[in-house]
């Protein structure tokens, strides 16, 4: 349990680099006018999104095993979650959820796109709003105890 749990939130590191900066390369490219490249861009954005799929198997595995997820809500109801724990079992996996799905929505919108300037803007527009909200729902004060 406790492996796992490490690997959820040591990963998550690796995982907002990675998605950062397909983020911040898709604005550059789409700010720049540039040509939207099989081996730079398209692979980071790929390679985003890979490991975005990961983290979220590995949470969602968490979420059904940890007695922060499933197991505190049985024991507690909805109504019984305090502020933080409410947190860890409901907002957090439910957001990024929805932050995945917006993530590979981008990703196969960006695919159908003819344009470099759409590929750029669905990169940007679909893995922006995925971060954001992935950014939103990080349970911070435990980041860094």
């Amino acid at each position: 349990m406790e492996i796992l749990k490490n690997l959820h939130s040591y990963f998550a590191y690796i995982v907002l680099f990675i998605l950062i900066l397909a983020v911040v390369n898709s604005i550059i490219g789409w700010l720049g006018k540039k040509e939207f490249r099989f081996e730079k861009d398209l692979r980071l954005s790929l390679f985003a999104l890979i490991l975005c799929h990961i983290q979220l198997v590995v949470g969602l595995i968490l979420f059904f095993v940890s007695a922060n997820g499933l197991k505190a809500i049985q024991t507690l109801g909805m109504s019984g979650l305090n502020a933080s724990a409410r947190i860890l079992a409901v907002e957090h996996p439910l957001t990024n959820i929805i932050a995945i799905a917006v993530i590979t929505i981008g990703w196969s919108r960006h695919k159908k796109k003819t344009t470099d300037d759409g590929k750029f803007r669905s990169i940007v527009g679909f893995y922006g709003t995925g971060l954001l909200l992935i950014l939103s729902r990080i349970p911070w004060s435990q980041w860094f105890n």
